[in-house]
């Protein structure tokens, strides 16, 4: 994709946006900046951008004389696809791509990525650290928090790139080919945005689209659409399984996590983890199979998962007052993986839940409780929706609070000593906060001023 002279388009004016600004100016595009927040300051997002930077810049309203003057549109991973607007530049003969595409044809090196549903951050987190104990120049990307644009310029031919792939971002890419992927499983997510699971399943699948017989693809034996997916890709597929034994991949042996692939090798025993719960030994076992088919020596990645501490927001011990521990999980902003966070919790558990709706079901999530939960403290968006699927389930001690602050203070009042408090909200943090950072923030805050 040549952008040089070339008339581009950026439409969204947040991390992703501003680092393809950068990129495309670096290699001589003439781009406009869009955003349709009409709230948004021109001189505001200006700010953000690279000193020098001539880039134009579009807020409110898309002008439709613009569709004239592009070439190229590069949707930031917010902006859904099948926008009015971005279906007139399909129309008008506009290249449609998205920021990873950029950044990997703009970028240098080895490029292994992991997508799925639940999981991606901590497995991204920690073969991050792997590789940056085998390799010199590492970047970790993508997802996770650090723009791929933003790294690409500073690329050569000895980098490793270890990138954390979302949905919204792999509906967009064209040529992206990481040496090594992973799917760590598929969960209903984001369905307002892809409207079906099945739309949603194809665009995690499109991490291995372009994957020879040269690369590796690492999936799990264990959910059943990974493993139909294995049967039908190019790439050499290996499989993580926590429930059974392979004779080739990586799987759980009486707390062993064992790998086979031309020989067999001992990785470490789970109770050498700082990691809690099965789904984490499922995420060290596909962040260790990406590694080890790399080529990165066993003794780096047994040193590097047993010191592998977890990434902050995901079952994060923040604290114990009063004898009560307190945990955050904001990253859990799905049922399904805010069903780890309780299988998680050792003691009986007072919940908070509640956000910004991803139109998702709660009723799995509720009976996943076990008695566990002691009492369900409910805020945002999906207070109400949440209450209606609890009380289906048979389940009513919940109790609704106006306010995200209000909801913390109302769970501390309620544990007692050997009680826990989970954040662990099962909905996205969009109707409160920014990010599930910001809102992660927040709960550690609160909680350390108690």
């Amino acid at each position: 994709m040549e952008v040089t002279n070339k008339r581009v388009l950026v439409f969204g004016s947040g991390i992703s946006g501003i680092g393809a600004v950068g990129l495309l100016e670096e290699q001589g595009a003439q781009v406009v900046l869009y955003d349709g927040n009409e709230k948004l300051k021109e001189e505001e997002v200006r700010g953000k951008l690279k000193e020098g930077s001539r880039a134009q810049i579009v807020i409110g309203p898309f002008p439709g004389e613009l569709l004239e003057r592009l070439d190229i549109a590069v949707l930031s991973p917010g902006v859904p696809t099948d926008l009015p607007i971005v279906n007139q530049m399909r129309e008008s003969g506009i290249l449609i791509t998205g920021e990873v595409e950029l950044a990997y044809e703009s970028g240098r090196g080895d490029v292994l990525a992991v997508t799925g549903t639940n999981g991606k951050t901590t497995t991204t987190a920690l073969l991050g650290e792997i590789m940056k104990n085998y390799r010199k120049k590492v970047f970790v990307v993508g997802n996770i928090g650090n723009p791929y644009t933003a790294a690409a310029a500073q690329m050569d031919d000895d980098t490793v790139t270890v990138a954390e792939m979302s949905s919204f971002q792999l509906e967009t890419i064209i040529d992206f080919r990481p040496k090594v992927s992973a799917i760590l499983n598929f969960t209903p997510d984001h369905l307002n945005r892809h409207h079906t699971m099945e739309a949603y399943v194809n665009a995690k699948k499109n991490i291995a689209r372009n994957q020879t017989e040269k690369d590796f693809c690492i999936l799990n034996y264990e959910d059943e659409r990974t493993r139909e997916f294995g049967e039908n890709i190019r790439a050499q597929v290996l499989y993580f399984s926590s429930r059974r034994k392979l004779e080739q991949g990586i799987c759980l042996e009486d707390g062993d996590i064992i790998y086979r692939y031309g020989g067999e090798v001992k990785v470490c025993n789970v109770e050498e983890l700082n990691l809690l719960g099965m789904h984490n030994y499922e995420n060290v076992m596909a962040a260790a199979a990406m590694a080890l088919v790399y080529g990165v020596p066993v003794e780096i990645v047994r040193k590097t998962v047993k010191a592998f501490e977890g990434v902050e927001h995901r079952i994060e011990y923040v604290t114990q007052k009063d004898g009560v521990a307190y945990y955050n999980d904001s990253k859990g902003t799905n049922p399904d993986a805010a069903i780890k966070g309780i299988q998680a919790m050792n003691r009986p558990t007072v919940l908070i839940g509640g956000g910004y709706d991803k139109d998702s079901s709660y009723t799995e999530w509720i009976n996943s409780f076990d008695g566990k939960v002691k009492k369900l403290v409910l805020t945002g968006a999906t207070k109400e929706k949440i209450a209606r699927d609890a009380r289906a389930c048979g389940f009513e001690d919940y109790v609704f609070t106006d306010t995200f602050e209000e909801a913390v203070l109302e769970a501390a009042k309620t544990a007692g000593p050997g009680d826990a408090v989970l954040l662990s909200p099962a909905c996205a943090s969009w109707d409160m906060f920014p990010s599930y950072e910001v809102r992660g923030e927040k709960f550690k805050e609160i909680v350390n001023s108690l």
